[in-house]
């Protein structure tokens, strides 16, 4: 996806998916991303429908780990601590 431009929490939570992955060889579930971002569990819901919407993921409803990065990992800016 040349040329996406994504919100900085946005970009927090894919560089996310793509750390997670590359260290689980799994996709994250919502919980870890609850636990990472200490937030919510309808906030994190939200923000990955919406990252579905906007074509930056791509998921399966229903299906635990099913996240697919769509956005290319030199694209994505450096995950932060959130400490």
């Amino acid at each position: 996806m040349d040329g996406t431009e994504f919100t900085h929490k946005q970009g927090q939570y894919l560089a996310f998916i793509y750390s997670y992955s590359t260290l689980n060889g799994r996709a994250p579930a919502e919980s870890d991303f609850v636990r990472y971002f200490r937030s919510t569990p309808p906030t994190v819901h939200s923000m990955i429908v919406r990252l579905d919407g906007l074509g930056l993921i791509e998921r399966k409803p229903g299906i635990p780990r099913s996240i697919k990065l769509v956005v290319s990992p030199e694209k994505l800016p450096q995950l932060q601590s959130c400490d």
